[in-house]
């Protein structure tokens, strides 16, 4: 193999990012994954867990566990939908406190990392990663 593969390039760039994030998120004690699952909830509530999944690109049983952490921390309730089957999910009192006092730090990082790489960088970067 000649060149660098791209796919592990990728994963410990990611795993460098998640790193980055969950530190600069971590006095609202959440980790990045949970704030975003939370922004992403924010935006569409009271939603489905299984639309939520295809909105995050997560399976149904992903989505599940990862909603009933944050069931446990007491920053989302799950509740019944149109069709009993299915749950609903939507932030409590407490969730969008994490997200109000998140988003300053949120914020900041996105900041940091236009600093260090460049806005126009950041764009190219963006449309890259978007095309994938």
């Amino acid at each position: 193999m000649s060149v660098p593969c791209i796919c592990t390039t990728l994963r410990s760039a990611s795993r460098r990012m998640i790193a980055f994030y969950d530190e600069t998120i971590a006095p609202v004690g959440v980790n990045i994954a949970q704030f975003s699952l939370m922004r992403s909830i924010a935006r569409t509530q009271p939603v489905t867990l299984t639309a939520l999944g295809r909105r995050v690109e997560l399976d149904r049983s992903t989505i599940g566990r990862n909603v009933r952490v944050l069931e446990k921390m007491g920053l989302v309730e799950l509740g019944r939908g149109e069709d009993q089957r299915e749950a609903t999910v939507t932030l409590t009192e407490a969730g969008h406190k994490v997200l109000e006092d998140g988003a300053p730090l949120w914020d900041g990082a996105q900041k940091s990392l236009e600093d260090r790489l460049g806005v126009d960088f950041m764009r190219q970067l963006h449309a890259a990663l978007d095309s994938l």
